[in-house]
Order: structure tokens, then C-alpha cells, then sequence
């Protein structure tokens, strides 16, 4: 039985990478910062939570005694694009906070609990970061921005973890509809405008990327590190 943590595991891709490898018979840890919302998506997969800012050095020091001892597969699910919290401003402190925001929220999540959880990763062992197709230039700005830098740290990190047999991938959706991402912001014309993009003519769904998760964390994906996996129905061609 493998030992999985899955940060921002509480709704939408993160719950259904979850309830993914929960369906498998793995042990499943969620994370994330809504206790309340950890703690009823823990009763309805079978998992254990653990509520934190993965993107806090202190919380996620003060949370390392309640994660599991072994890991063997984690996904760094937790970020989103905070530009849609924010007020947009030209303002030079409000263009920091908003730069810093999408950086900590979508790559310092991940170097943090990667960085406190690697030493208990063995041979054989997955890291799979959640990307976005915003970091190919198709547009987001600083969101765009700070994962292509998980796409870059990834690979740096995948060359620092692969003489212990561990593998450390990127899969990238594009547009996914059932989330929380969009806020309730997006309407049936930019969805059109999205979906005209792909070559299959359809939405992603929170399931199309867990699957690619689990392919990623299996031993079939062995020999694959350091890599990016486009899951977008052909919106962005990685060619």
C-alpha cells in the first residue's frame, strides 16, 4: 500500500487525484488551508487530512509531525491563479503583491513540501507537480509565470532526486471545468472560445488529469522524469 499526500487535495483536480488513488487502495493524505472543507472531503474519500499553507515555511515545518513517515507518491496540487482575488492595480506594491502571490501560492507550495518531504521518499518514489498550459505563453501573467518556473524547477529537481530512484514530473492541463479555478468568472462564451482551441472539440475534467497523475506515479512511468505531460485535448501542442 503506497503512502500518498496530495496538497490542496480538498476539491476539484486535487480531489479527484485523490479519490484517484484512494480508488487503488493507496493510504491518502490531503492538505490544504479550508479545515472544514479538508475535513469533509477526507470523510468522503477514506483519507487522512492535514489542514496548512503550503506555501508557509513555518506551517509547513509545524504539519511535518502529522504527514506520513513514508511517502512514496506526492503531488504538489495546491496554487491557482490569486490574480482573481486581487485588485488589479498599476501601482507598484500592489504589482509585487500580486507577482509574490501567484509565487508562493503555485511554485513556493511546492519547493516547501517537496523540500520537507523528499527525505522520506525511497527508491521508486513519484513527485507529480500540477502545471498549467499558462506556462507556454498562452497569457495569465504572473500565473503563467510562476508555473513555468515549477516547470523549470521540476527539472532541476528530477536530476537532484534521480540517483535515488525517485521521478519528478510536471502534468499540465489546459482549461478544466468543475473546479474552483475560474471563481465563477468564466462564461459559456469563453469557454466556447477555449474549447475551439482543442483538436478533440471538448473540456477537461478534473478525472482526465488524476488519470495522468496515476500513470505518472505507476511503475509503467518508470523511466520518465523531468518531463512535462500536456493534458489540454491538443490546445497546446508540446512538439
Amino acid at each position: 500500500m503506497r503512502e500518498v499526500v496530495v496538497t490542496g487535495g480538498g476539491t476539484g483536480i486535487g480531489y479527484a487525484i485523490a479519490a484517484a488513488f484512494a480508488s487503488l487502495g493507496d493510504r491518502v493524505t490531503i492538505t490544504g488551508r479550508r479545515e472544514q472543507v479538508l475535513k469533509e472531503a477526507a470523510a468522503n474519500l477514506g483519507a487522512s487530512y492535514v489542514p496548512f499553507n503550503a506555501a508557509s515555511p513555518v506551517a509547513v515545518r509545524e504539519a511535518l509531525d502529522s504527514l506520513p513517515a513514508r511517502v512514496d507518491v506526492l503531488v504538489n496540487n495546491a496554487g491557482g491563479n490569486t490574480n482573481l482575488d486581487r485588485r488589479q492595480s498599476g501601482e507598484l506594491m500592489d504589482v509585487a503583491e500580486a507577482w509574490w502571490a501567484n509565487l508562493n501560492a503555485n511554485l513556493m507550495s511546492a519547493v516547501l513540501v517537496t523540500t520537507a518531504l523528499a527525505p522520506r521518499m525511497g527508491e521508486g518514489g513519484r513527485v507529480v507537480c500540477i502545471g498549467s498550459m499558462a506556462a507556454r505563453g498562452t497569457g495569465s501573467g504572473s500565473y503563467g509565470a510562476a508555473k513555468a518556473a515549477v516547470e523549470s524547477w521540476t527539472a532541476d529537481l528530477a536530476a537532484e532526486l534521480g540517483p535515488r530512484g525517485i521521478t519528478v514530473n510536471v502534468v499540465s492541463p489546459g482549461l478544466v471545468l468543475d473546479t474552483e479555478f475560474f471563481r465563477g468568472r468564466l462564461n459559456d462564451e469563453g469557454v466556447r472560445a477555449r474549447v475551439g482551441n482543442t483538436r478533440n472539440g471538448r473540456p477537461g475534467t478534473p478525472a482526465d488529469v488524476a488519470d495522468s497523475v496515476l500513470f505518472l506515479a505507476s511503475p509503467g512511468a518508470r523511466h520518465l522524469t523531468g518531463q512535462v505531460l500536456h493534458v489540454n485535448g491538443g490546445a497546446y501542442l508540446g512538439r
